[in-house]
């Protein structure tokens, strides 16, 4: 969207456009009120990316309506938690449109976003982990990083993690994800000098109160340098990593 309000702006300075020909292109900036929502376009100019829209407890009109109104400002596009079925009612109405089905996201990237300084590895504990880091993943690729991912590498198996030390040291910022105890964050950051988002997942025995035991854990991690999302939240740790990778 940047992009697009300074080539207006030039078109007006060199005169190749009126002032209300102009005027007739903003319409809908800083947001467009589509009464069962407000679309922020002028979120990518205050914090570098579109808006992204949570896609659950919307329904598929609504996420198709908003989703068409990022896209006609230039803006790419990401929807996160969308189920199957929505996505069945909306693939035709998104032409370009990919469908994550273990992430539940909704991308289409219309102009490359600034690339990210260094590479953001996204790690789980174990396999049920996946799909909050595949939110993650995705979140992290839209937003312009250079994303790697390394699964299943919990602390019920210490050398499958350190089987991987090369590659995890060589990243810019590390987003581990783990339910159960929660412990691979404070393992991975007393192992590396770059940041470590942490991610709760809601996996685990009765005892994990849904991801509540991971989360304290996360929270009382002894190394320093580990930030904490909240449970499950893939796209939370994406976009904080996205802010460091840029910075």
């Amino acid at each position: 969207m940047k992009k697009r309000l300074s080539e207006i702006l030039k078109q007006v300075h060199s005169g190749k456009i009126s002032p209300e020909k102009a005027l007739e292109l903003l319409e809908g900036y800083p947001y467009c009120d589509l009464e069962f929502a407000k679309v922020d376009h002028h979120r990518e100019v205050a914090k570098g990316s579109p808006e992204i829209i949570f896609g659950l407890g919307k329904t598929p009109d609504q996420i198709v309506r908003i989703s068409r109104e990022i896209l006609k400002k230039g803006s790419n596009l990401l929807v996160t938690r969308v189920e199957p079925a929505a996505w069945t009612k909306i693939r035709s109405k998104l032409p370009g449109a990919a469908y994550n089905e273990t992430a539940r996201t909704v991308s289409l990237v219309k102009t490359e976003p600034p690339a990210g300084r260094g590479t953001v590895i996204v790690m789980t504990a174990g396999t049920s982990d996946i799909p909050v880091a595949e939110e993650a993943a995705v979140t992290s690729e839209v937003l312009g990083n250079r994303t790697e991912r390394i699964y299943d590498v919990g602390v019920a198996g210490l050398h499958r993690l350190l089987g991987q030390f090369d590659r995890i040291r060589r990243a810019r910022v590390l987003i581990t994800v783990a339910g159960m105890e929660g412990a691979l964050p404070s393992v991975v950051a007393g192992l590396v000098k770059v940041p470590v988002i942490a991610v709760p997942t809601s996996i685990g025995y009765g005892a994990s109160f849904k991801g509540l035991a991971a989360l304290l854990a996360m929270l009382n991690s002894c190394p320093g340098g580990v930030a904490v999302v909240n449970i499950d939240n893939g796209f939370g740790a994406a976009f904080l990593a996205s802010l460091i990778n840029h910075s």
